[in-house]
């Protein structure tokens, strides 16, 4: 399912990215999550400190941001690990990328259940509009991935999108919210039938108050 990445030329990488360091507010951000942890525990910080330099490297690209090898030896030294410590971290999860991506990184669930309601439905309508698995779209403005389970399974098919999910997806709602971003739009996130949360559709069948307020229903009992 996974498409290899398309990596630059290592000499262009350093060239880029071989003297980064953290913005003026980045550096407050990063101070602050390596004190979280306890002396000798710096390491537990990986993870916050490669999704802070992802979205910095993402700002100074106008894009998703993705970890090029000279940040992540610059994430590696800030917490006073060998490299490897945290290029582990940084393969492992695939909230990281490994290389370049566009504007918006479309990922779309293909595990079984978003399969079983649709998903092929949604890869239809990102081809169609011009996405192709593993690639960027000559305007730099998507990148699509097909990816494992990403834990909305009741509101499938589903993609995310940068930081957002938008679910309850078909053909033609997948289209929409392509369409939506390209013109620079932000279309709401979350299901695009309307529907809140993980209610059933046509919304709750019970415990109806608790739909929009901390009910209290114990003098009902």
């Amino acid at each position: 399912m996974a498409e290899a990445p398309q990596i630059p030329d290592e000499a262009e990488v350093r060239a880029r990215w071989g003297d980064f360091a953290w913005t003026d507010a980045n550096a407050a951000k990063a101070k602050e999550v390596i004190g979280r942890y306890p002396p000798g525990r710096e390491q537990s910080a990986s993870i916050p400190l490669l999704d802070l330099a992802q979205r910095q490297v993402g700002a100074e690209t106008n894009t998703q941001g993705w970890l090029p090898v000279p940040v992540i030896e610059f994430v590696a030294r800030a917490i006073g690990v060998p490299y490897m410590r945290v290029y582990e971290v940084a393969t492992f999860y695939t909230m990281f990328n490994m290389a370049p991506v566009g504007r918006y990184h479309v990922q779309v669930c293909g595990t079984t259940p978003c399969m079983l309601a649709g998903s092929d439905d949604v890869l239809a309508a990102c081809k169609n509009h011009g996405l192709v698995k593993g690639r960027t779209t000559p305007d730099g403005l998507f990148t699509l991935t097909e990816v494992e389970c990403l834990g909305v399974c009741a509101n499938a098919p589903m993609v995310q999108i940068n930081d957002d999910n938008y679910e309850d997806l078909d053909y033609d709602r997948t289209i929409a919210v392509l369409e939506a971003l390209a013109r620079g739009e932000t279309p709401a996130a979350g299901s695009t039938i309307g529907r809140r949360a993980s209610c059933p559709e046509g919304g709750p069948t019970s415990l109806k108050e608790m739909a929009t307020e901390n009910h209290d229903y114990r003098g009902q009992w």
